[in-house]
């Protein structure tokens, strides 16, 4: 009966722990849905001022909820800064007897400048030779998907991406490509329609081999 006793008691303390710990997690939830949600005001009255600083009548039907549309859309647009690689990594990562180039090329991007938030988009090409580790190919877009879910300049965004896959993975080596039109380029300053940008990392064996950075940037870069 004594034995019962405790493990009804014990029973007890371990429901009771489970009740406060959900109640901490409710609370932690809420106070961060709270923060969000006064962010989202905050960006909306934003741009609410900068409409009217246009000369635009923010009160029209056209405009009645363009701040928060635009709010909601900046948020989505830089969704990058509350993700890690670490996060979208989980056991996505497999020990496998390869060491042959793996390539995942054309990854759509689309990020915004930060020197003039406005946005620059187009592909990334990636290659890595594993070292006994390879990665589910998602995981490679979803890389990209972080990194330039943020304010970037296309060299910093190249450069990251590189230094994530080789963090998780310690390959042999890694290559970057990314090749992309700038709108701060074609709707503004010198208008050049046709105008794109190619930036590349090479890590490693691409670095050091000639021949393997060649076989690399002739499998991706468009002639």
């Amino acid at each position: 009966m004594e034995y019962q006793h405790d493990i009804e008691i014990n029973g007890e303390d371990k429901y009771l722990n489970i009740c406060k710990h959900n109640g901490l997690c409710k609370k932690e939830k809420d106070s961060k849905d709270d923060t969000d949600s006064n962010k989202l005001s905050h960006i909306e009255k934003a741009y609410t001022t900068i409409l009217g600083e246009l000369g635009e009548d923010v009160d029209r039907e056209g405009l009645l909820r363009t701040p928060l549309r635009a709010a909601k859309a900046m948020q989505f647009f830089t969704k990058g800064y509350k993700e890690t690689t670490q996060d979208i990594m989980n056991d996505a990562i497999f020990d496998e007897n390869h060491d042959e180039m793996v390539i995942v090329k054309d990854i759509d991007l689309f990020s915004l400048c930060e020197h003039h938030l406005v946005p620059f988009f187009g592909k990334a090409h990636i290659a890595y030779l594993p070292n006994k580790k390879v990665v589910g190919l998602s995981k490679l877009a979803r890389i990209v998907e972080i990194y330039s879910r943020r304010l970037q300049v296309q060299e910093r965004l190249t450069k990251q991406i590189a230094s994530a896959i080789s963090e998780a993975l310690e390959p042999a080596g890694v290559a970057v490509v990314i090749e992309a039109t700038h709108m701060c380029m074609v709707m503004r300053g010198v208008q050049k329609i046709n105008a794109s940008t190619v930036t590349s990392v090479m890590l490693g064996t691409f670095q050091d081999n000639p021949i393997t950075r060649k076989e690399f940037l002739d499998l991706t870069i468009r002639k």
